[in-house]
This record gives C-alpha cells, sequence and structure tokens, in this order.
C-alpha cells in the first residue's frame, strides 16, 4: 500500500511503449495549459428624454424627444389615455437616432413613452416611461375655429379665417403655426383683424379649381398666460370665378362668370342717410325667406325710416351691419333708376332667385357709386386693402 501510495506520487506515467506520454512531457517541459477568454462587457443603453420618468404637472407646450446612448434608438412609440379612456397615439419622426413627437401635449393625463434599441451587441432592449401633464381649465385654454370649413366649395374671394374665444396676446407664436398651402401654390399672408380673428388670403382673388389646405398646430402652444385647446386642419376648393360689379350711379349691377359678362340687373342702393358702403364685398351667407327688421339697422319705431317688419325671399349677407344683395319686389319700380333702399342692393324677385342660384359664399360684389367706404371687420373687407398694407397685418 505505501509503495502504491509512493509511485502515485513520485512515478513518471508512461505510455504503453515505456516512453514518457505526451501530457508529462508537456508538464514537464513548463508548456502552459489554455484557458478561456473573458466575456466581452456589453454597456447597457442609456435612455435620453426631455421628460422625465414618472414627471408631472408637465407643460403642454412640451415637444416631447427621446434618444439612446451606448445604443441606436430603433423605435419610439408616445401616446395617452384621454379623459374618456381612450388610448391615443401621438405621431413623430425618428431621424439621426433622435425621436420628435408630431404635436405638443394634452393637459392633465397620463402618457407613456415606450422606447426600443439596439446596444452594442446588437441585441434589442426595451423601457416604457410614463409621465402626467399639467390640468389646465378652459379658462387656460384658447378655443380655435378655422373656416372655411373641410370640404367646402367655396368663391375666388373666400379667406382663411381663423377665430378664437379667448384674445391671443402672443400672435407670433400662434401664427408661426399657422399655415396655407394650395395647388395651384399662390403667395399670401395672414392679417390679425383683432386679438381673436386672423385671416389668410392670396395676393390676388384665388384661381378657380384651386385646391386649399389649412393647418393650425396650435393645440399647447403658449400666448402669455394661455394654450392654444386643439389644433385645427381644413381642406377646400375654390369654385368658378363670379363677380358682381355693382354701380350705384347708373343702378345696375354686371354679373360675369369666369370672365364673361352673363347678366346686366338693374338695382337699387340706399338712400341718402342710409348710404350703401362702397368696395369690394364678400358673400358670407346665404338665406332664404327671412325677415328684414329696422332694429338690426339700428332704427327703433317712430324713428325717420323705421319700417315694419318685411319677409324676404332671397337674400345673400354682405356685411355683418346689415347690408344684403336681396330680392326687393316692393322696390322694382325704383330699380335701374334711383336708390330708396335702407343700404341694402334691392332686386327683383326673378333675379333674387338668379342670384341665388347662381352665387355662392366666398364670391365677389364689388360696389361703387357712393362716398362710404368699406371697412375692416364689417364683413369680409378684405380686398380693399393693397397688398402691402395686408401684409403689415402679419405678426411674424
Amino acid at each position: 500500500m505505501s509503495v502504491l501510495a509512493a509511485s502515485a506520487c513520485t512515478s513518471q506515467a508512461t505510455a504503453d511503449n515505456g516512453k514518457p506520454s505526451a501530457s508529462a512531457s508537456a508538464s514537464q517541459t513548463g508548456s502552459p495549459s489554455e484557458s478561456p477568454s473573458p466575456s466581452p462587457t456589453v454597456d447597457p443603453v442609456v435612455w435620453k428624454s426631455n421628460v422625465s420618468e414618472d414627471a408631472t404637472g408637465v407643460a403642454v407646450n412640451t415637444r416631447v424627444t427621446a434618444a439612446a446612448d451606448a445604443g441606436d434608438l430603433t423605435q419610439a412609440a408616445l401616446s395617452y389615455v384621454s379623459k374618456k379612456g381612450n388610448t391615443v397615439e401621438v405621431k413623430g419622426k425618428l431621424e439621426a437616432g433622435t425621436w420628435t413627437a408630431g404635436d405638443l401635449l394634452e393637459p392633465g393625463v397620463k402618457y407613456a413613452l415606450a422606447l426600443s434599441a439596439k446596444n452594442s451587441s446588437g441585441e434589442t432592449e426595451k423601457v416604457t416611461r410614463t409621465f402626467r401633464t399639467a390640468n389646465l381649465t378652459l379658462d387656460d385654454q384658447i378655443y380655435v375655429a378655422v373656416s372655411p370649413g373641410d370640404g367646402a366649395d367655396v368663391g375666388i374671394g373666400m379667406p382663411v379665417i381663423v377665430r378664437f374665444d379667448l384674445p391671443v396676446t402672443d400672435k407670433a407664436a400662434f401664427e408661426k403655426h399657422m399655415a396655407v398651402t394650395s395647388s395651384p401654390a399662390q403667395a399670401g399672408s395672414w392679417y390679425w383683424l383683432s386679438s381673436r380673428e386672423a385671416h389668410w388670403r392670396p395676393k390676388s382673388y384665388w384661381k378657380p379649381g384651386t385646391k386649399v389646405n389649412v393647418t393650425a398646430e396650435l393645440n399647447g402652444v403658449q400666448s402669455g398666460r394661455l394654450y392654444g385647446e386643439m389644433s385645427r386642419t381644413s381642406s377646400f376648393t375654390i369654385g368658378r370665378s363670379v363677380i358682381a360689379k355693382v354701380n350705384l350711379k347708373t343702378h345696375e349691377m354686371n354679373v360675369a362668370i369666369n370672365g364673361k359678362n352673363v347678366k346686366t340687373i338693374p338695382v337699387t342702393g340706399g338712400m341718402p342717410g342710409f348710404t350703401t358702403r362702397s368696395g369690394v364685398k364678400v358673400i358670407t351667407d346665404k338665406v332664404t325667406n327671412i325677415t328684414m327688421k329696422a332694429e338690426t339697422i339700428g332704427l327703433k319705431k317712430g324713428e325717420k325710416g323705421y319700417y315694419p317688419d318685411t319677409p324676404v325671399k332671397w337674400a345673400l349677407r354682405l356685411t355683418n351691419s346689415g347690408e344684403f344683395l336681396h330680392s326687393a319686389p316692393w322696390s322694382v319700380g325704383d330699380q335701374g333708376r334711383r336708390n330708396v333702399s335702407h343700404g341694402c342692393t334691392g332686386i327683383s324677385n326673378t333675379n333674387g332667385a338668379w342670384v341665388y342660384e347662381n352665387f355662392k359664399i366666398g364670391d365677389i360684389v364689388d360696389t361703387t357709386g357712393t362716398d362710404r367706404p368699406m371697412t375692416m371687420g364689417n364683413g369680409i373687407a378684405d380686398w380693399n386693402l393693397s397688398w402691402a398694407a395686408w401684409q403689415k397685418g402679419s405678426a411674424l
């Protein structure tokens, strides 16, 4: 037993032929044994965003961005749960390794930002972060309305109109997010009539058949202490060219459709004290079977010029102050001869029916022959300003 033990401790291993084995020779010559290579270290992806994880009270004028260090961002998805419980996806764009949201934020909701990236070894890593936006009341937000509405077919004089329910104190901030494009393209500009209304018109009348697209990306845009409540879009079409030229000295209205004179109509305008305004007017409404009331033009019963409620079959509104182009069968004997109305342009019932059929909202009524001008804000008086004066009304 001890010999075996000694042999086990000191004897040299031999092969069957009596020579030292290869393993024994290698061990004796001092050749190093092979060991496995260490695994390379993979740095984890470092997620970057301009909104912190679990943040609260995030301002609604924040445009979310996301990127990745120690990796390549491959996908990002931003969504929120609306106050009605619906999940709403927010579109965005991934460029040069940074994802940018296509819209600003909604108030008082919870957002989820889901990110995917490839780390240095090519493996996919994912993370989802959440945050909440600041609460806003309706008194903190500016409601936005755009006209003409989507799908409308309007005349060559119709401007784009954006109205706000609260004053916009930072007009430039809002205007930067309001755009009008058209096919064919036409140069144009915004003009602020007030802090609650802005118009966009081309340099000259729209070309018939033009397709117009409006974007007012005002959701979350800040103006003083207020924010835009929503974004709006509208796409509409320009119809044929219809221009009526009213001459209240000759008491005639000449109508041209697509540049061709098609009809001459006898008219009567405002009598002394109720002078019809001269200038380019745009039809803003079409109505039938309405009642004209003296009170709507500031007359009280017993005052000079007061008249009883009067039914009218065909009427096209020209100003906010009460001027219409309308049928007036009671004055047919004066039409083409003298001005006897309270400021409206009167025509016969037959001609009223024809005008109602052939004119649309946005068509032009260009009146001459009086010394009372159109004023901005009284209906659509936009075309009475020169192009240079119009451009000065922009906030940019």
